[in-house]
């Protein structure tokens, strides 16, 4: 239970998919770096504009938030996110040319379009719950997939990436998402979530979620 009991849960029925997200050929190619540097940086530009809507959907949860903490805790996020995890992203492509209006003004692909619409839909359309079941795959399963490749990092050109997810900053807001995602679980559903007519629909959004990450892997990889 890395990031928590309702994590844990999800992701075991998550199984087949969640391997294949974690363990996608773009991952593996960051961890041994053999990683095209041109789909690196189509995953960069995608992902900046990904980052942009993740921006709104942690906007969103300030809004769909039953507890004042829950509030705090997306506000916190949505800070986080603008003003420090989108700066490696700006900061790895201006050494390749591509300014921040650049990234900005990209065209978005369909795989990013169906993924962060679904994110979103999955807020306006459902309570904080559907939410964050839409929103945790792409935060936990980055913290794993980080902590998986820095155990075994050899000599990679991707090496400030998977810091970046290792590092005890991300995982510290990993070990923070999973229990603001307990705590709102128990809180909606009480203490036997997993007995709850809304269980399944949870996991399912979680799934659909994860699908759509490995989708995202490979709109990046070259054809």
């Amino acid at each position: 239970m890395m990031y928590g009991a309702t994590f844990a849960a999800w992701r075991a029925e998550a199984a087949e998919p969640w391997h294949a997200y974690t363990h996608h050929p773009f991952v593996e190619g960051l961890g041994d770096g053999s990683l095209p540097r041109a789909a690196y940086l189509r995953y960069l530009v995608q992902d900046y504009l990904f980052l942009i809507h993740f921006s709104r959907a942690w906007a969103l949860a300030v809004t769909k938030a039953g507890t004042v903490d829950e509030m705090r805790f997306a506000a916190c996020t949505l800070d986080a996110l603008l003003n420090e995890e989108i700066a490696l992203h700006v900061a790895t492509c201006a050494a390749e040319g591509l300014d921040e209006a650049t990234l900005f003004t990209a065209e978005e692909l369909p795989q990013n379009i169906a993924y962060t619409r679904y994110v979103l839909d999955a807020g306006h359309s459902g309570d904080f719950l559907d939410l964050l079941a839409a929103l945790a795959p792409c935060v936990l399963g980055y913290g794993e997939i980080g902590l998986r490749l820095s155990a075994a990092k050899g000599k990679t050109p991707y090496a400030d990436w998977i810091d970046t997810y290792a590092g005890e900053g991300n995982q510290q807001v990993c070990h923070e998402v999973g229990a603001l995602l307990d705590a709102a679980v128990t809180r909606q559903l009480g203490d036997r979530p997993m007995e709850s007519p809304r269980w399944p629909q949870l996991s399912h959004r979680f799934v659909t979620a994860t699908r759509l990450e490995i989708g995202f892997w490979d709109m990046a990889l070259p054809e």
